[in-house]
């Protein structure tokens, strides 16, 4: 008789991951529950919720019979999360550390780790997501070396895995995994794919993991926890007060302890003032930032941005866009936001420009603009640059009609004589 399939199965301490743990017991297979511990610290109320974590995952286990397993990569989320984390900030960019943790940590770290370490023949965790491989077909997989160049061999034949949208598409969370390797991703299974929230949860109840049926879903940044976040990263950064400036007239409103403190399209709180402004721009040489009073202002619309070089999921950008160096997708630059059509233009350094069919509220500098066809997750990048907004446009055609309407009406100097 053949041994069993051995899944190492990431536990967070929540229902998703349980559930995830449980189906796969369910389907016969050996499994591990892992805890994973990245941030050590308390909270405001003094309390490390990592601890708790642990320990509802250490129930689950218990209650499905499986063995459990801590593992800390505190130094490891310290130097390829956070410190980049950071690094962005002084930028003046707003980076999104759960993308780069599932790259670095979750899909890395713990990856090798349940292969190395536990011996695993395929890892899974809690997310929505679904890949184009069947659970047998995952234990079947084989380490292929990643390709150093920007396309792979045209001569080698290979079947990339695909990384799919779940079938609950409210929950599917295929964004945060855009930065996914190909190694890992072509082992990894995710029993929650097909599945909606509420049928997880419904099974949670049914096979008494109670205790974290009744747990709130963690948001936000997870080292963050219940801070304010001000609070939070001037322990890390230097205050480097300067000014809020109306876009409109570049009249001083007010000031404020640090540009990075601020992204694009968030509510300012000025003293003194009633109404809402809204971060429209930055300056990070002067250290000002610019604000719009209406949340709809045309400052803060852009159609045009421009990524670092893209991860592609299948580890080579598409066919159609390598063959014509434009295609039409759709990308989103947060979770859950609607997808946006567009045109991507492949430059020669992988980098891409991304046209939207029509303008996007407070596209943002560090957040990664995630790539779909259809149901496919194509990968992402970082945007780095921003085209004009519709703001700067109007005024340089309102400039541009002044000065025509000034030359036809006399006021401009006449012809020579």
């Amino acid at each position: 008789m053949l041994a069993a399939r051995h899944v190492v199965c990431a536990l967070s301490g929540g229902v998703d991951s349980a559930v995830a743990a449980l189906l796969l017991k369910r389907r016969g297979y050996q499994v591990t529950g892992v805890f994973m511990k990245n941030w050590d610290s308390l909270d405001e109320r003094g309390v490390c919720t990592a601890d708790k974590d642990c320990e509802d995952a250490y129930k689950v286990c218990q209650i499905l019979d499986i063995p459990f397993h801590q593992v800390s990569f505190v130094k490891e989320y310290w130097n390829e999360v956070f410190s980049d984390f950071l690094n962005e900030y002084e930028k003046g960019r707003t980076p999104n550390p759960d993308i780069t943790c599932n790259r670095h940590i979750k899909f890395n770290c713990f990856f090798h780790y349940a292969v190395d370490h536990l011996g695993a023949d395929a890892v899974a965790t809690g997310h929505y997501a679904r890949t184009s491989l069947e659970d047998e077909e995952v234990f079947q997989q084989k380490h292929i070396k990643r390709p150093e160049g920007l396309f792979r061999n045209r001569f080698e034949v290979r079947n990339a895995v695909k990384l799919l949208q779940a079938a609950d598409n409210f929950k599917d969370q295929t964004f945060f995994l855009s930065q996914v390797s190909q190694d890992a991703l072509r082992r990894t299974i995710f029993p929650l794919g097909g599945l909606t929230k509420q049928f997880v949860k419904k099974i949670a109840a049914e096979n008494r993991l109670h205790h974290v049926l009744q747990k709130k879903e963690s948001m936000g940044i997870c080292f963050v926890g219940k801070r304010n976040f001000e609070n939070f990263i001037l322990q890390y950064l230097q205050p480097r007060p300067g000014n809020f400036i109306s876009i409109e007239d570049n009249k001083v409103l007010g000031t404020h302890q640090g540009w990075f403190l601020y992204t694009l399209g968030q509510r300012a709180r000025i003293g003194g003032l009633r109404e809402p402004w809204y971060v429209v721009e930055k300056d990070g040489a002067k250290g000002d930032v610019f604000v719009a009073p209406r949340m709809d202002h045309p400052a803060l619309y852009r159609d045009l941005l421009r990524t670092n070089r893209v991860h592609w999921v299948t580890e080579g950008p598409p066919a159609a866009l390598v063959r014509d160096k434009m295609m039409e997708c759709h990308f989103r630059f947060r979770h859950q936001m609607a997808l946006v059509p567009c045109v991507l233009t492949l430059n020669q350094d992988g980098t891409v420009w991304v046209t939207a069919v029509k303008a996007v509220r407070a596209l943002t500098p560090g957040q990664f603009a995630v790539f779909y066809k259809g149901d496919e997750c194509l990968g992402s990048g970082k945007i780095l640059r921003l085209g004009p907004s519709a703001y700067t446009l109007q005024r340089g055609r309102s400039r541009s009609r002044a000065a025509s309407e000034g030359s036809s009406d006399g006021a401009g100097p006449g012809p020579t004589p």
